[in-house]
Parts: C-alpha cells; structure tokens; sequence
C-alpha cells in the first residue's frame, strides 16, 4: 500500500539525511525541499525583517507544490519538511518576533489556510526533536557559510513553537525521534531502529516509542 511520510524538524536536525536512509532503505521516493533553491535564505540570514515575508512566500509554494506533485506520485514517498511547518513554525516565528508585519503576516496566513485545505494529509509525520547543542554541531559539520551566524536563541524559539505544534497536531499519527540520542548518521542499529519503528507506526500499532534500551543498543 502506497504510504506518504513527511519528516519534520528543526535547521540542522537531521530530516534530508534521514530521507536519504529511509528511501535507500525502504525503495520510497524522496521529496527534498527546496531550501538551496531559495533565491532569498542568504539576504534573509543576513536581514530577517527585510527578507522574511519574501522567503516564506517562496518556502510555501514550493511546499505546495512539492506536496501536490508527491499526492500525485504512483509509490510511497518521503518529504523532506512539511508545508505545515513554514506557517506554524518558521513564519509564526518571525511574526512573534515583529519579523513579519501584521498586514504580511494576515496575507501569508490566509493563503496558507486557502491553499493547505485542499491538500491531503500525511500517512504518518516523522518529528525529530533535538537540543540547540546538538544542532549547532551539526549546522557546523555541514559547513554552510550563510549558518553560521544563526543565533542559539532563535534555534530554542523555533525548537518551542515545534513542540507546541506537534502536541497539537491532528491531522495524522506523530512518531517522534529522539535526535539527541539516537544518530542514525553513523550508527546502522539506530538507523534499523527508526526503520523499524516507521514500519509499526504505518501498520497502526499504537504503543510505539523508543525505549532507552534500545537507543542503548541492548
């Protein structure tokens, strides 16, 4: 049966190379998201107030029609962020922080919700959660020049407004990944691990979680 998974998190969390392992692994498709595309990320870095409505225009039709073209896919598919998290996370984000007006804020929320309305939901949403120290090390080791002057304290709001978000989120069943423990970059077993609780989840067993035994290896 033909599954549609959507990896969510932070900047620096994980999600593209998780998409590699999980489609390298399970024959599924990728769907990567458009972020070195974005004629904007680097001026946004540089001057979120000036560039933050622009950048999250261009996140959002990208996430649409990135999201339209895997419904349309004939296989199972992996998105790499879903077009849920640029509203509820990162736009939001820079909204509460008077990065966005209220007249482009209202704009860009009400084409959102025009829009996301006809789009069908995720089978099952992949949440990796991890701490700022975590993701500014692996901000650091994939070496881009326009991440590295990310702020620590903007990394712990997005990281808030993301549990919030999850903890609300209906639309589909959640499995969350402890990224502080888990590192399915270099150890295959936590890799095997993660796949294993995917395939759980998608099946519809409900008490599926990661006990420190097993994150342990033991």
């Amino acid at each position: 049966m033909e599954k549609f998974v959507a990896v969510a998190g932070n900047i620096g969390v994980g999600k593209t190379t998780l998409v590699q392992n999980l489609c390298g692994n399970l024959g599924w498709t990728p769907f990567y998201e458009p972020e070195s595309e974005n004629p904007y990320l680097a001026d946004f870095y540089k001057d979120m107030q000036t560039w933050a409505f622009h950048s999250q225009v261009f996140f959002l039709t990208r996430r649409l029609r990135a999201h339209k073209d895997l419904c349309a896919h004939p296989g199972s598919v992996i998105q790499d962020r879903s077009v849920y998290e640029d509203a509820e996370i990162f736009a939001q984000n820079l909204y509460q922080h008077a990065q966005i007006t209220e007249r482009d804020f209202q704009t860009y929320r009400e084409l959102y919700q025009a829009l996301v309305e006809f789009l069908p939901p995720p089978d099952l949403v992949l949440y990796i959660k991890a701490s700022v120290p975590t993701l500014l090390g692996r901000i650091k080791q994939r070496g881009r020049d326009y991440e590295e002057e990310i702020d620590p304290l903007y990394l712990e709001q997005l990281n808030t407004l993301y549990d919030q978000w999850i903890e609300n989120f209906d639309l589909c069943p959640v499995l969350t990944i402890p990224g502080d423990s888990l590192d399915f970059v270099a150890n295959n077993g936590h890799l095997e691990l993660i796949i294993r609780k995917v395939q759980e989840k998608l099946t519809g067993k409900e008490l599926v979680q990661f006990t420190e035994r097993e994150m342990r290896g033991g």
